[in-house]
């Protein structure tokens, strides 16, 4: 079983409580065959919650300690991301997972491209905490 970014299979996780559905990964989790997982949730963060970015780096930079995740209101919330990417990581573990479907953008699961760190809507390339630390252990990355 592979696993999913709950987000993308209608759980309502999004920093502003909503999802981006899409329907072929409904499905699949759906039939069972997929693993929905929110880091940030995971971590104990609400919905809905303050805008947050990777200032400093990407999230390989965070799991390094070169780089922080800030919400839009200064506060630091980098170990919370940290926490959150190991639990997703154990999720995966837990069932086989060989890959992981995700989106770009997101400071935790974003694959390939990410918010700058300057709330201005611009991106950088890079992945979020979660995907650094899921490819960092083998898990293939699906961006969606």
């Amino acid at each position: 079983m592979d696993i999913v970014s709950a987000c993308l299979i209608g759980q309502k996780c999004r920093y502003d409580g909503g999802a981006c559905t899409i329907e072929k990964l409904k499905k699949l989790f759906d039939e069972g065959k997929l693993r929905a997982v929110c880091p940030e949730v995971m971590a104990g963060l609400k919905t809905p919650r303050s805008p947050m970015e990777i200032v400093g780096g990407d999230g390989a930079d965070v799991l390094e300690g070169k780089a922080r995740v800030i919400t839009k209101d200064g506060i630091d919330i980098t170990q919370q991301f940290i926490d959150g990417a190991y639990l997703a990581l154990k999720a995966a573990e837990q069932c086989g997972a060989a890959k992981v479907y995700l989106q770009s953008r997101s400071p935790s699961c974003g694959c390939g491209r990410i918010y700058d760190g300057s709330f201005s809507g611009k991106f950088k390339e890079g992945d979020g905490v979660t995907a650094a630390l899921l490819k960092k252990n083998g898990i293939k990355i699906i961006e969606v």
